[in-house]
């Protein structure tokens, strides 16, 4: 107890001193609170004046700041103006930076227009900024007319795939092509193209740098002049090289048909040239220079305005001249090249400004077809109704027989085409239209043809003109494609037509001959010629003047109808071996009745001048076309 009674005084007295440590430390610490106070009132003074000069200071530094940043833009403006005095072509990248340190001068006096030299430093800037602008402006001129030449063909053919270019037989200007040459020999090659480079890779950023000035100086429309006026005459004077020309349908009337249908063959090669190479590259060109899209759009519309209408002005006469036979396959072959580049067209002229070249192409293609239908249908009427007097006095194959079948042959390569034409201008089936057409234009040469054969004087010449060409129809037809179109009931219907004119020709040619080989008249009224009966009763005389007169109608027939022609080698043999099937029993039998009354008397090869091995041998003259015709025919 008195441990604890002790332990307890001494912490009474450890907390008594503690609260008089803690009670001399407040009392402390208020005097201390009490001299900062008087302290921070006498340093008030001294705290305001260095405020006060770093404020100064910091103003200075702004000053200091601005005069160095002004000053710095008098000493761009004199590095500029040196720049610009010098001009643009020595170093056209300087320049243009140049001209963008007087645009950056120009907007730093602009927002400081307190500073009594801003207008002054702005109308300098804004001045010698004009005078720089002018400068680029003939640069642009003069750099792109440097480089806007014409594109000599023979670049533009280096160009096309190999199966399309001019073959070496041909001039370089392409003349000699023929309408259909591209069309009957379709290639396997991939078609890839190569436009051409027109302006240099190293000088387009030149030229688009220059381009943005300008038009960031709002100088559009000198550009839109500089660039239309140098990129026009290029694209015009590559046209000329090429051989383009405007030609209207006057000029087209009063050429000579095979000089129009070389350039035909020329404008049909020349529109897939320049769609494909020229007009690309050209557009090309116009996007590298410039980024403004309505500008762009424009320059390249106004530059390719008239070399288009100068193209498709003579597709325009062609479809507008006066219609032909001879002209479908052209316009044809003309309609299959402007559908061919139709797609090309549209992407190439695809902005509004183009609009009028786009609407001109799809016109001119309508147009073709139209014109091509039209002188189809005409082919027909043309066909019955042909009048010319050419005059096949050997009745062989007439050349109009051979016109038109070479024609429908033509025309069955154009099928699709022609299908195509059906299906723009008409409702219906295009297999049965293209049919329907073939057959009457068939029919039309038939007419025809029974028309012409009524010219000849000798009735076994008309059956034999009209077997050769009917054969030739169907020999034709049954080679091509128009025999699926016509069917096999036509092709046997003709050939019965053939057989029929060659059994006429037999018996208008051999009937009289026979009836000299004939028993009739001479005997008891029996006109078999393998009749056994006597000759007893038949006189000498009359025997001799069958002979005579078999003679002299033999000679006759073979001077004459070796002179006639009958083409088809099996066609002629076999009615060689038909007439031969007929006289020769017939006179082998008369010889061996009637043969033994001429023998016994004086000169009997007066009368039987021929073995039946003769006369086998005459017919095989037969048909030959050997001499000129006789005039007595």
């Amino acid at each position: 107890m008195e441990t604890l009674r002790e332990r307890a005084e001494l912490m009474r007295e450890s907390m008594q001193k503690s609260q008089s440590v803690t009670d001399n430390m407040v009392t402390i610490l208020g005097s201390f609170d009490h001299r900062l106070s008087a302290l921070e009132t006498a340093m008030r003074p001294t705290q305001l004046r260095t405020h006060s000069i770093r404020r100064a200071h910091e103003n200075i530094d702004k000053t200091l700041k601005v005069a160095e940043a002004i000053l710095g833009q008098f000493d761009l403006k004199r590095q500029a103006e040196a720049k610009i005095l010098r001009g643009p072509h020595e170093d056209l990248e300087s320049y243009l930076e140049a001209v963008d340190q007087l645009r950056s001068i120009v907007r730093f006096f602009s927002g400081n227009k307190s500073l009594k030299s801003s207008i002054g430093v702005i109308n300098q800037a804004n001045n010698l900024l004009g005078k720089a602008i002018f400068k680029l402006e003939e640069e642009f001129r003069q750099l792109l007319t440097s480089y806007s030449k014409p594109v000599e063909p023979d670049r533009l053919f280096d160009c096309l795939p190999n199966s399309l270019r001019p073959s070496p037989a041909s001039p370089s200007d392409g003349h000699g092509t023929k309408p259909h040459s591209e069309h009957q020999t379709k290639s396997l090659e991939t078609i890839v193209y190569h436009p051409p480079a027109l302006i240099p890779a190293r000088i387009l950023p030149l030229l688009h740098d220059l381009a943005q000035q300008m038009v960031e100086a709002g100088q559009q429309q000198q550009l839109f002049n500089i660039y239309r006026e140098a990129r026009s005459s290029a694209v015009e004077q590559t046209l000329r090289k090429l051989g383009v020309e405007r030609l209207s349908k006057d000029d087209v009337q009063k050429m000579q048909w095979e000089v129009l249908e070389a350039k035909i063959g020329d404008w049909i090669h020349f529109m897939r040239i320049l769609v494909k190479l020229l007009f690309v590259a050209e557009k090309r060109v116009c996007n590298q220079i410039f980024d403004h899209e309505s500008l762009r759009d424009q320059c390249f519309a106004e530059v390719m305005g008239n070399s288009v209408a100068m193209l498709l002005s003579f597709g325009e006469a062609i479809a507008k001249s006066r219609r032909s036979p001879e002209k479908l396959f052209v316009l044809l072959d003309m309609y299959e090249i402007m559908r061919e580049l139709q797609p090309d067209i549209d992407i190439i002229f695809a902005s509004k400004y183009c609009g009028e070249m786009r609407e001109a192409a799809k016109v001119l293609t309508k147009r073709l077809a139209q014109t091509a239908q039209e002188t189809f249908g005409d082919f027909e009427e043309a066909v019955e109704k042909d009048a010319t007097k050419t005059a096949v006095l050997d009745g062989t194959v007439h050349p109009l027989t051979s016109y038109v079948i070479n024609y429908v042959k033509f025309v069955f390569d154009y099928q699709s085409t022609l299908k195509q034409l059906f299906k723009e201008f008409n409702d219906g089936d295009e297999d049965e239209q293209l049919a329907s057409l073939t057959t009457r234009i068939m029919q039309a040469l038939q007419n025809n043809l029974d028309g012409k054969s009524k010219q000849y004087k000798d009735p076994a010449l008309t059956q034999l003109f009209l077997m050769n060409n009917i054969h030739y129809i169907v020999r034709s037809v049954r080679k091509s494609e128009a025999k699926d179109l016509l069917g096999g009931d036509w092709v046997q219907i003709h050939r019965r037509v053939v057989q029929q004119h060659a059994n006429q020709y037999k018996r208008i040619s051999w009937s009289k001959i026979l009836q000299c080989l004939s028993i009739q008249g001479l005997q008891g009224g029996s006109s078999s010629f393998g009749d056994a009966g006597s000759t007893a009763n038949v006189s000498r005389a009359m025997i001799k003047d069958r002979y005579k007169t078999f003679n002299i109608q033999f000679e006759e027939i073979h001077q004459r109808q070796s002179q006639w022609t009958v083409p088809d080698t099996e066609l002629r043999e076999s009615l060689r071996l038909a007439v031969a099937e007929v006289l020769l029993p017939a006179y082998r039998s008369f010889v061996k009745r009637y043969g033994p009354l001429i023998q016994g008397g004086k000169n009997p090869q007066k009368y039987i001048r021929y073995s039946p091995e003769d006369l086998e041998r005459m017919l095989a003259e037969f048909f030959e076309g050997k001499t000129s015709i006789d005039p007595r025919r």
